[in-house]
């Protein structure tokens, strides 16, 4: 296959989901994480217990040379936009998707942000790499006041330290994050305050919200020598409304992950859970569920309610951008589960307890 310039333009955005996003130039130095031997750490790199390998440079250039990928519109605007309170008290629990894995939480008087991506593309560069095609669903200015940020890993369209550091400022967000991932933080903005966690710690946010960091399977890179080198989490948010189970980025597995989570952490009110950027399944099932594979971590989890995320904003694979929430129709269908039980919003929807 001839290297066009336009192939090489379509090389680069992908290469984010195998090196981070830095496929030929290191835009961010990313220090290795230092600290002892765990039953997930070596030493040097981070793994998953539960899986032997995952795919590597030899499979993504095979991709790249061998994929169909669906086109995407250039612009898919969200008809919504929220405009949220100051603060959400007593048992209310408000969620609003800001897009792709970007959500707004507010509960307990307390207000979180998940992997909140405001920049344009989530890519190391500013004139390539994926491109949003719908605004953000809450206007950066709408804002309410922050007061946590939790970072799942350090890919490009979780970890934005843009956003981050437009944060640091005027709201002076604590920052959650699992080990690691404060490095790139730091190195783009010292303000801010970044904190970062084992799979297993819990911290207190406030008197009536906690977050624990619990393991996912997925992986962790953002140049061209730091792969595994951060570590990666979900976390479970205990809130007066109820328990939120938040994935930002997982394969399924044998659904192993999910289950534990519900005897450890349990039970739920609400899984947030990602179910884009799945094609081709040969390469993508070790770090990306399908929408089948994420009911079935829906019913594993046992948590009450879902909210599905994590396409429709960013071009990171192959599907068409219609897919994700057409094939989770599908199988909420054939698992014969309400749609009501399963939602999937448009940036800027809200969901309520």
């Amino acid at each position: 296959m001839k290297l066009t310039r336009r192939r090489l333009l379509t090389i680069m955005p992908a290469a984010g989901l195998v090196l981070g996003g830095a496929a030929y130039v290191r835009a961010e130095r990313s220090p290795f994480y230092e600290g002892s031997v765990s039953d997930h750490f070596d030493g040097l790199r981070f793994f998953d217990p539960k899986l032997d390998s995952l795919r590597g440079p030899f499979d993504f250039w095979r991709w790249q040379f061998t994929r169909e990928r669906a086109e995407w519109p250039e612009h898919a605007p969200s008809p919504f936009a929220d405009k949220p309170p100051r603060r959400v008290d007593g048992r209310n629990l408000r969620v609003s998707l800001v897009g792709h894995a970007s959500f707004l939480v507010q509960a307990g008087g307390h207000n979180i942000l998940l992997d909140p991506v405001w920049s344009e593309r989530a890519s190391p560069f500013g004139f390539i790499g994926p491109k949003r095609v719908n605004v953000p669903g809450i206007a950066f200015d709408a804002l309410p006041p922050i007061d946590t940020v939790l970072v799942s890993h350090g890919h490009y369209d979780h970890l934005d330290t843009a956003t981050l550091a437009a944060l640091a400022t005027p709201h002076k967000p604590r920052v959650i994050a699992p080990l690691g991932n404060d490095a790139a933080m730091l190195d783009a903005d010292p303000s801010i305050a970044v904190e970062t966690h084992d799979w297993g710690s819990e911290i207190v946010l406030s008197p009536s919200v906690k977050v624990t960091l619990a393991p996912m399977r997925h992986w962790s890179a953002r140049g061209m020598t730091d792969r595994n080198k951060a570590l990666w989490a979900s976390f479970v948010i205990e809130t007066p409304a109820g328990r939120i189970y938040h994935v930002g980025d997982s394969g399924y597995g044998d659904g192993f992950y999910f289950r534990s989570a519900r005897q450890q952490y349990g039970p739920f009110k609400l899984a947030l859970l990602p179910i884009g950027a799945y094609e081709p399944r040969w390469f993508m099932s070790e770090n990306h569920m399908n929408p089948e594979e994420a009911v079935k971590a829906y019913l594993d989890s046992g948590a009450e309610f879902a909210l599905a995320h994590h396409f429709g904003t960013f071009h990171m694979a192959d599907e068409a951008i219609d897919a994700p929430p057409k094939a989770l129709d599908a199988a909420l269908k054939a698992a014969n589960i309400p749609a009501s039980r399963f939602g999937r919003l448009k940036p800027g929807q809200v969901w309520k307890v």
